[in-house]
C-alpha cells in the first residue's frame, strides 16, 4: 500500500497567489494537505457547522480582518493597527465573555499585574494563577538537587495542571497564557477546559521574543542549524 506523504507546507515553493490553500484553482507540492487530505478537509468543515465552534471561528476571523486598516482601498496594502492585548480584549467582547483566566509565570509577575489592570479596565473579571501555585517541591516529581535552578535551596515546581484546574473551577470562559515554560504550557493546554489564547511565550534570552533567534538563524544564530548544538 502506497503511503501518503506527510504534510510539509513549510517546504512549499509555489507562488503565494498560486497556492492551493489560497486559490481554489491553485497548485500544491507533493505533500500538500489541501489536495491530499480531502477526507480530513471535509471532517474539519463539518466541525464548523457546530454552533459554538462555528461562532468562535467566525468571530476570530472577523477579529483578524479588523486588525488591518484601509481594507476598502485599492490596491490593498497590509496596514496592521492593533497589538495582541487589544485583539484579545476585542475578541473576548465579541464572544460575550466576562470572566477571563490568566495563567502566568512567576518570572512575569509584573507583566501579569499590568495585564490584569488592562483587562479589568476593559470590563472583564479576571482570575489569575501563578505557575508556582500549590508550593509543591520539585523533589516530588523526581528532580534532583543538581537539576534545580538554585541548587541547595527550596524550589516549588511549576504546576500547570493546578493552574488549569483552578481556572476550570472558576469557570473561566477564555484563558490567557503568559510566559509559561516549554512543556508546562503544553500541560496547561491539555488540562484547561476553556479555550486558551497566548499573549506571550517565555524566551529567557530574547526578552520573550522567540522569533528573534529564528530571524537571525542564518547569521548570529546559525549554530542552531547544527544537530549537536
Amino acid at each position: 500500500m502506497r503511503k501518503e506523504p506527510h504534510a510539509c507546507c513549510a517546504d512549499c515553493t509555489i507562488r503565494v497567489r498560486e497556492k492551493s490553500c489560497l486559490n481554489p484553482t491553485g497548485k500544491g507540492i507533493k505533500g500538500c494537505p489541501t489536495l491530499n487530505k480531502e477526507a480530513l478537509v471535509e471532517e474539519s468543515r463539518q466541525e464548523y457547522n457546530k454552533k459554538e465552534v462555528g461562532e468562535f471561528a467566525r468571530q476570530a476571523s472577523i477579529q483578524e480582518g479588523e486588525c488591518y486598516a484601509g481594507r476598502d482601498r485599492k490596491p490593498f496594502r497590509l496596514h496592521p493597527t492593533k497589538p495582541r492585548i487589544q485583539e484579545i480584549c476585542e475578541f473576548a467582547h465579541k464572544m460575550g465573555y466576562t470572566r477571563l483566566g490568566l495563567a502566568y509565570c512567576d518570572g512575569l509577575a509584573k507583566e501579569a499585574t499590568l495585564v490584569v489592570q488592562i483587562l479589568e479596565a476593559q470590563g472583564f473579571e479576571v482570575v489569575s494563577v501563578i505557575c508556582k501555585v500549590g508550593s509543591i517541591p520539585k523533589e516530588e516529581i523526581g528532580i534532583r538537587e543538581s537539576e534545580k535552578i538554585r541548587i541547595g535551596r527550596y524550589e516549588s515546581m511549576c504546576n500547570p495542571i493546578l493552574q488549569a484546574r483552578i481556572l476550570n473551577d472558576a469557570r473561566t470562559q477564555l484563558n490567557i497564557a503568559l510566559g509559561l515554560c516549554v512543556g508546562h504550557d503544553s500541560l496547561f493546554f491539555r488540562y484547561a477546559d476553556a479555550p486558551t489564547t497566548v499573549l506571550a511565550v517565555k524566551d529567557r534570552v530574547s526578552g520573550h521574543n522567540p522569533l528573534g533567534p529564528i530571524y537571525t538563524s542564518e547569521s548570529y544564530y546559525a549554530w542552531l542549524r547544527n544537530k549537536d548544538f
